[in-house]
Order: C-alpha cells, then sequence, then structure tokens
C-alpha cells in the first residue's frame, strides 16, 4: 500500500470515528431526555442496570444506524479539507487521476462494508434481545404489549393435510379463543376438531395444548361421528412464539434464524411476512449504501469551491436527508403485503448508486 493510499485511509477512518462519536452523544442525551420519567418509576432499576441494559446497546444499535450517515460526512468533511488546502490538485498534478484517488477511498468503503455486513446480520441482533427486553419491561405502555402479544384471526397450515384456526391467541398468557383444526386426506374433509377455550403447556419436549369445551367431528362417507367433551389434551407441532408477526421479534434473530422463521412461516400460510422479509434485507442493503454514498461524497467535495466546506457540507446533508427519507418510506411501504419487499428495501440504493456512476463519471472528465 502506497503512503497515498495510507494517508487517505488514515483520514477516512479517523474522521469517521469523530463523527460517530460527535453524534451518538446528541442521540443519547435526547433519549435521556425523553425516558428519564420512566426510568425513576421503577424503583428496582439500578443506574448500572440502564447503563448495561439499555445505553451499552443503545450505542451499537445507533452506530449501526448512524452509519451511513456518519459516513457520508466524514468523507464530505475530511475530502473537502484536502481540496481546499489545494492537496488534491497538488496530486492531479503528479498524474493521479480521479480513479487512482478513489482506490483508498473504495478499500475504506470494503472494510466498513464487512464489519457492518457481519454486525447487522450477527452481533447487532444479540445486542437487540436485551435492548427490546428493557424497553418492554420498562420503557413500554402494558397496553401496547398487550396489543402486540395478542393475535386475532389467524389461519396456520401445519402441513400439507393440516390446518389450525384461531379467533384470538395472547401469546404470553398462552391462550386462545375459539379454536379449530381440519384434517384433510386427498383433498377431502376428514377430522374436525373445535374449542372454546385452548391454552398451550410445555411438556417435555412436546407441543401440548389443553382444549376445553371441545366437539370432534369424524366424516365419513355414510354419516358423521361427532364426541363433545369438557376437557381435551393433543399436540400440535407448532408453539405460540410462532403465531405472531412482529418487528421486536425479527430484530432479535441472526439471520440464520430469521431465514429459517420465514421459510416455515412460509409453509404454513401465515399471510404477512414483509416486516420480517424487511429486516433480513436491510441487513445487507444499509451496509452496503456505503459504496454509492462514498463515491457521491468524494465527486462533491473534491473541487476546491469558493463556498468552501460549508457549502459540500450543506449538499451533503441535503442529500443524506433525502437517503433517510426514501429508506424509512420504502422500508414502510415494503412492510405491507402485496409488496416486493426486496426491491423496495434496495429502490434508495439504487437510486443513490445511479446517481453516484453519474457524479463519478463527471468527476473523470
Amino acid at each position: 500500500m502506497k503512503i497515498l493510499d495510507r494517508y487517505i485511509l488514515s483520514k477516512y477512518f479517523k474522521t469517521f470515528i469523530f463523527t460517530v462519536l460527535l453524534l451518538l452523544p446528541i442521540a443519547i442525551a435526547i433519549d435521556i431526555s425523553e425516558k428519564i420519567k420512566k426510568f425513576i418509576k421503577h424503583e428496582d432499576l439500578t443506574v448500572w442496570t440502564i447503563a448495561k441494559d439499555h445505553y451499552l446497546n443503545f450505542v451499537i444499535y445507533y452506530t449501526n444506524t448512524f452509519m451511513p450517515l456518519a459516513l457520508f460526512i466524514a468523507v464530505i468533511l475530511f475530502t473537502s479539507k484536502l481540496a481546499s488546502n489545494t492537496e488534491i490538485i497538488a496530486m492531479q498534478s503528479g498524474g493521479i487521476s480521479f480513479p487512482r484517488l478513489m482506490r483508498p477511498y473504495f478499500i475504506g468503503a470494503t472494510i466498513i462494508f464487512i464489519i457492518a455486513f457481519f454486525a447487522n446480520h450477527f452481533m447487532v441482533p444479540i445486542s437487540n434481545k436485551t435492548f427490546e427486553k428493557f424497553h418492554r419491561d420498562y420503557i413500554a405502555s402494558t397496553w401496547s404489549m398487550r396489543d402486540k402479544d395478542k393475535v386475532s384471526n389467524l389461519n396456520l397450515q401445519l402441513d400439507e393435510n393440516n390446518f389450525i384456526f384461531f379467533k384470538d391467541f395472547n401469546t404470553t398468557r398462552n391462550n386462545g379463543n375459539y379454536f379449530g383444526y381440519d384434517h384433510f386426506e386427498n383433498g377431502e374433509l376428514k377430522y374436525k376438531l373445535t374449542s372454546r377455550r385452548i391454552s398451550y403447556e410445555k411438556k417435555d419436549s412436546a407441543f401440548t395444548y389443553v382444549l376445553k369445551d371441545f366437539k370432534k367431528r369424524y366424516i365419513t362417507p355414510n354419516n358423521d361421528i361427532i364426541i363433545k367433551g369438557k376437557k381435551f389434551d393433543t399436540i400440535f407441532s407448532i408453539k405460540p412464539s410462532e403465531f405472531k408477526t412482529v418487528g421486536y421479534l425479527a430484530k432479535e434473530m441472526n439471520s440464520f434464524d430469521l431465514m429459517n422463521m420465514i421459510e416455515v412461516a412460509t409453509k404454513r400460510g401465515v399471510k404477512n411476512l414483509n416486516p420480517y422479509k424487511v429486516e433480513l434485507y436491510k441487513r445487507s442493503s444499509m451496509p452496503a449504501s456505503v459504496f454509492a454514498l462514498t463515491v457521491i461524497a468524494v465527486a462533491l467535495a473534491f473541487r476546491k469551491k469558493r463556498g468552501g466546506m460549508g457549502v459540500n457540507l450543506a449538499v451533503g446533508v441535503a442529500l443524506m436527508f433525502m437517503y433517510v427519507f426514501f429508506m424509512k418510506i420504502f422500508e414502510v411501504i415494503a412492510a405491507s403485503s402485496n409488496t416486493n419487499p426486496l426491491l423496495l428495501v434496495w429502490l434508495p440504493n439504487i437510486i443513490f448508486g445511479i446517481l453516484a456512476i453519474f457524479l463519478y463519471r463527471n468527476a473523470k472528465k
């Protein structure tokens, strides 16, 4: 690696780390001001628990969230400084082309991409598990958690021939109302089980469900056999945690577990898995954004302008705002049903990738 590469890479990482350390205290201060009343309400909540379970994981989560913003601002800052000090003009006078100048930037972007990619897929979900649990225990209201724990009008396919139905089920209390189970053979209904109440009891490794006020119906060619009773124990190959598809569960799973969950839930006929797919695809799209954002930042800042660093920074912040805006809007749209979540999650990168290619070609001239 040549002196030029080491010099730019040093500036790249130092300014990036400085920008992250500048943004995090602001985020922490805002978070403390918003949550201090809720912290005080819990007498058993110590400062150490808040720091360890909330703010340590808060830093991990928001470092990951701020990464594109921090990188973009960092590249604009130190590249603008290189331009204002006429260092880039000296490099170009020495025969260094714009593509050659971009090489250390691409090396730096690749290193950050690799770190962010593995962190997003494996490290951040572990941190999110503690972070989300703290939020549910101390921050979220009781009513909002009740809504998250309740599933209504649930239809699931256990396998090719077996289907279950719930009017509602509470995944915290592990009980529900108005349950139905249908068994088919060669496309014909052969057995139907219904109950007014159902509850889940984990016994050994089996998923045991207790049905109250049940009715069994065996369908035969000649007549139907109906059996009624007060209580009946049965086993299904599914547990209550698989009934619900909420955002915080996706954030707590590493990517292998998340992909497996999506595959199993798809086979069981879960209606809208897009929130899970958005979380999975976002873990790759966010790190990949560093390449387009680095090119755009350099293309904006490598020329010496009359307005200096302030103009570059203003344009950069405006573009960064647009990127974050597009990213959030498309995530919300992608999480709804009847959309293509993969395309929508990657669309901001595609748009800014096209902009990066245009600016790169223009800068080469």
